[in-house]
């Protein structure tokens, strides 16, 4: 395992497209396992493989509940309900957060490192990271989707804690 350089806020590979993976090889399970000691290394929440400069459609997320790391290959989301607002970081765009409003509940659809179909729902935390994560797929950061703040609200923001992702 090695770690990978987090590409930043300013590099263009993070509006670029990621490609499907068409097979899930030794080059695909390294990178796999690089991502999750990138991201624990940045004690980040999530990974996508876009942030390591690979555009292939691969995230990681730490299920800190349940002490896993859940791996998504190919991921989409296929149920998504409730709504939760809250702050959010990247570890991508260092410094910075916003407050973004996501589903509380998703459910995702992707193949695992073994290659088999798998559905996994997340609530909370983890719903936020599916759909960040995913959304870094698609060439779309947070930033992207921050809900403009009032200004007499700055201070509350200041107090909350952000997740980075």
């Amino acid at each position: 395992m090695a770690l990978r350089e987090i590409r930043k806020f300013k590099d263009p590979i993070l509006r670029k497209k990621a490609r499907p993976v068409v097979k899930i090889d030794k080059r695909l399970l390294t990178l796999l396992d690089d991502m999750v000691e990138t991201m624990k290394k940045a004690e980040g929440v999530g990974l996508a493989a876009p942030q390591v400069g690979i555009l292939k459609r691969v995230v990681i997320i730490a299920d800190m509940d349940e002490d896993k790391i859940i791996e998504l290959i190919n991921p989409e989301i296929i149920v998504q309900s409730g709504e939760q607002v809250g702050p959010e970081g990247c570890l991508s765009f260092p410094g910075m957060s916003g407050t973004v409003k996501r589903p509380e509940q998703v459910t995702v659809r992707a193949m695992d490192r073994n290659g088999e179909i798998r559905e996994v729902t997340g609530t909370g935390i983890i719903a936020r990271a599916f759909c960040h994560e995913i959304d870094h797929l698609d060439g779309i950061v947070f930033l992207d989707k921050v809900i403009p703040e009032p200004e007499s609200d700055q201070e509350s923001d200041e107090q909350q804690e952000e997740t980075a992702l």
